[in-house]
């Protein structure tokens, strides 16, 4: 007996007729067979439009687009195929010999050794210089700030010959280390000094920002909780500051290792020494040595991109502390 028939047979009253219709309309739905698509109606549904499989032609690169590629071809990858193709004319033994001499290994230690201090000196004291810019008020303190700025105006061979006549034994803080038997100008002292001046910038200028961005609410949150200075700065003010901070000594790292002019006025440039990488290809170049010139730039090259990845994983693991 079906749903229809059934409720014919059951008396019901007028109340019930609301109920009854929506009853009959259920089971009605419910005996009705759903609709099959026709074939046509398949094919509409499943197989797209010629419109909508239709490739449309790549549009050409953007001005801007183009202006960055060209540029980076010029400016970096043309000369650095270049000196790439001229240390591929030597031998690989060759190669081997000029790269590895004793006066070329002596002069890799002491540019990335005093590079790597002045670098790791600079983190200190740049992350002190920032600090105080941006947290305290006191008188001259936009001469000050300005001042850190030298270094990026200042011509190297100017900065050379002013901190060689300043550290020097007659110099005024050179004459202050003189009774102590201790020379700075001349010396692989002078050239770590040198690295000092021309890398602190890059310190304190990347620390500021961030050091501007933090707002004073997160100290005084962290002091309302009971924590101490050591604690609100380690743990709440450090962990965004530390990316910050590793960037800036990279950048001042990769700057000191190319240094040239002011090093080459404050240093004695005598083998074993104070020389650098930089005077020493420049004194190659000077004897025509075009060749070792070339194999000593392109194994600074390598040591520089080798230390830029270990430097950026450093960064990448600052990121994920502070996260």
């Amino acid at each position: 007996m079906d749903n229809v028939g059934f409720r014919e047979k059951m008396p019901y009253s007028e109340n019930d007729s609301f109920m009854g219709s929506r009853f009959d309309t259920i089971a009605l739905l419910v005996r009705s067979p759903l609709p099959r698509l026709q074939s046509s109606d398949r094919a509409m549904t499943t197989t797209p439009s010629p419109a909508a499989t239709r490739r449309f032609p790549k549009l050409p690169l953007s001005i801007p687009w183009q202006i960055s590629i060209i540029y980076t071809a010029l400016l970096l990858i043309l000369p650095f195929g270049a000196m790439f193709g001229k240390s591929a004319t030597l031998s690989p033994s060759q190669f081997w010999e000029i790269a590895t001499d004793p006066v070329a290994i002596a002069t890799y230690k002491i540019t990335f050794g005093a590079a790597f201090l002045a670098a790791v000196f600079n983190g200190f004291v740049g992350f002190v210089v920032a600090w105080v810019l941006e947290r305290y008020d006191f008188p001259g303190k936009r001469w000050f700030d300005a001042a850190i700025d030298l270094p990026f105006a200042l011509p190297t061979a100017v900065a050379g010959l002013t901190l060689a006549t300043i550290y020097s034994e007659n110099g005024w803080i050179g004459s202050l280390f003189a009774p102590l038997k201790v020379r700075i100008a001349f010396t692989s002292t002078g050239v770590w000094v040198a690295m000092l001046f021309i890398s602190l910038p890059f310190v304190v200028r990347t620390l500021q920002p961030v050091l501007r961005e933090i707002e004073p609410e997160l100290e005084e949150a962290a002091w309302s909780l009971g924590a101490s200075p050591w604690q609100t700065f380690s743990r709440v003010l450090f962990p965004p500051l530390l990316p910050a901070t590793i960037t800036g000594v990279t950048l001042g790292f990769a700057r000191a290792v190319g240094e040239f002019g002011s090093i080459v006025l404050i240093a004695s440039n005598i083998p074993f020494e104070d020389m650098v990488a930089s005077v020493l290809i420049f004194q190659k170049l000077e004897q025509y040595d075009f060749e070792g010139a070339t194999v000593i730039g392109t194994t600074m090259l390598l040591i520089s991109l080798a230390l830029l990845l270990v430097i950026n994983a450093l960064q990448a693991w600052g990121r994920r502390y502070r996260d």
